[in-house]
């Protein structure tokens, strides 16, 4: 998931965080080096994106190289601890990204196809919200969930499915209130508005 500066430099760094904080205290599952030199790197890219206007991008290749690493860091902790309630540490991402799919499918649309329906990309385009305080409160939701999990362990099912519940909730609630926006910027040009637009000439 890519499209706005910062998105994936800050989200990655909230996650790599997580683990090295997992890693060094709950539960060795990996060489700690291997997790600086990722961190470090992410730090460094997020030096020239996470800004107002970029130096440079992950594009395609750099946000799908990322996902890869920190799947296989993930998938190697639900390895070792046979805990499948890791995945909260992709939670926010993942609902974003699973019930746009879902709603793309019942807009009967091509998901393979690119598109700007993802719940952040309605928030920097339609509602204008700079694109460093999107990716701030993806990283803040992610940080927050996180954290109150780490302090939960006692129950980490029951709090996986609370989390889920609850940012669903939040995803549904959102689209409901503002993708008008993006469907009306979208609509199709009646054709008497075709030959009056300048665009068109």
């Amino acid at each position: 998931m890519d499209g706005i500066n910062g998105m994936t430099g800050g989200y990655s760094l909230v996650v790599l965080l997580s683990l090295i904080y997992i890693n060094h205290s709950l539960v060795h599952f990996i060489e700690p080096s291997f997790l600086y030199t990722i961190t470090l790197a992410v730090i460094v890219f997020n030096f020239f994106n996470f800004r107002k206007r970029a130096r440079c991008f992950a594009g395609d290749v750099g946000s799908i190289s990322i996902a890869f690493i920190i799947i296989f860091l993930i998938g190697k902790l639900i390895l070792v601890t046979g805990d499948l309630s890791w995945v909260i540490l992709l939670v926010v991402y993942g609902i974003d990204a699973s019930l746009t799919i879902i709603h793309r499918l019942l807009l009967r649309e091509n998901i393979s196809q690119p598109h700007r329906k993802h719940m952040y990309q309605l928030m920097a385009n339609e509602l204008k919200i700079p694109h460093y305080q999107v990716a701030l409160i993806y990283m803040g939701t992610q940080a927050l969930f996180t954290g109150a999990y780490l302090l939960f362990r006692s129950h980490p099912y029951i709090f996986l499915i609370f989390t889920i519940l609850t940012l669903t909730r939040i995803y549904i609630a959102f689209m409901n209130k503002y993708f008008y926006l993006h469907s009306r910027k979208h609509l199709p040009l009646k054709k008497k508005d075709w030959y009056s637009n300048p665009c068109n000439s």
